[in-house]
């Protein structure tokens, strides 16, 4: 069995894809409902420039939840898998997760501009 495959089942018995279904439909109907609201997409573009402030808070606050998080899941992870590779997998992980963040904060900033 492949690894996509095997990927793919382990999704569909956690229930993960009808989560992310749910949350990606969510997300298109508040952006219809702000461009109805906003009297079109250039409203909406407008209104959100303009709540940029607000949206950077949210993102650091989300950042900071997340890292939260990943401290006390690694705390737990560490305690129960003490080996030497644990420590590199994790490490691998909080690496691409930083460099995701930075390419991501990157692409708003010059997009900004």
């Amino acid at each position: 069995m492949s690894a996509a495959r095997r990927c793919l089942r382990w999704l569909s018995r956690r229930r993960a894809i009808p989560v992310l279904v749910w949350a990606v439909s969510l997300l298109i109907a508040v952006n219809v409902v702000g461009i109805h609201i906003a009297g079109g997409i250039e409203g909406w573009q407008r209104w959100m420039a303009a709540q940029s402030g607000a949206f950077l808070a949210w993102r650091l606050l989300l950042y900071a939840v997340t890292a939260w998080g990943w401290l006390w899941m690694r705390r737990r992870l560490r305690a129960r898998e003490p080996e030497r590779a644990a420590g590199q997998r994790l490490l691998r992980a909080e690496v691409a997760a930083i460099v995701a963040v930075i390419v991501l904060e990157a692409g708003l900033l010059m997009q900004a501009r």
